[in-house]
């Protein structure tokens, strides 16, 4: 039995961009746009009415921007998974859509077989960054490597602060067990020592507490 396909709609606030990125992604395998929007607020209320699996959401939009949209979308269609992509990569813009539930931060500027493998792996669950982004983050991580933790985290042991930063930046389980030197089945044996330590649900929510607590 073929599975039903995943049903995506585009926010943006610009028409030609929108409907472009539609287009592109119309004819994937396994992908069926199903409406776009010009702004956050339209981009919510057509995703509920049109029950939209995916919604690739632009950061900037006139009225209700793509985060704010993100969070609305969360309480109103938790099943729904939200792509932010945009022509920023800010990191604070990052931190902002993963506070809000966004499924991940990409930029404009991946090919289309990227886009719609994207959505697929944002379908299933998968949290992602734009190499660009996790990069800029990294780099960040490696001008603080020698920073002491804050009193907030003397929970943690610092090779537990050190996976901490790496999650962070949006490292897999294997490029932080290749950056430190360990076995992957040690780093997840600390991932989840983090988890449980800091009370902490995911690894999106220990990226956004290491944010708070200037661990980047």
């Amino acid at each position: 039995m073929t599975a039903a396909p995943i049903r995506v709609l585009v926010a943006d606030d610009q028409r030609l961009i929108r409907e472009g990125i539609a287009s592109l992604l119309g004819i994937q395998p396994g992908i069926a746009v199903v409406g776009t929007a010009g702004g956050g607020a339209e981009a919510v209320e057509r995703a509920v009415a049109l029950e939209a699996d995916v919604v690739l959401m632009d950061v900037r939009m006139p009225g209700m921007d793509g985060v704010a949209a993100a969070a609305a979308l969360r309480g109103r269609a938790p099943g729904c998974r939200v792509l932010m992509l945009t022509t920023f990569d800010d990191e604070e813009y990052v931190v902002e859509a993963l506070r809000s539930g966004a499924s991940g931060y990409l930029l404009k500027d991946l090919p289309a077989a990227d886009l719609a493998q994207a959505v697929r792996m944002a379908h299933a669950g998968v949290h992602q960054f734009d190499p660009s982004v996790t990069t800029r983050l990294v780099s960040a991580l490696d001008k603080r490597s020698t920073a002491e933790p804050s009193t907030a985290d003397v929970k943690l042991t610092a090779r537990e602060v050190a996976v901490l930063r790496l999650i962070a930046a949006g490292a897999t389980n294997r490029e932080i067990a290749t950056r430190l030197a360990v076995s992957e089945g040690t780093v997840k044996n600390h991932v989840s020592s983090i988890l449980s330590r800091l009370g902490l649900r995911d690894r999106t929510q220990a990226a956004i507490y290491a944010h708070d607590h200037h661990l980047l």
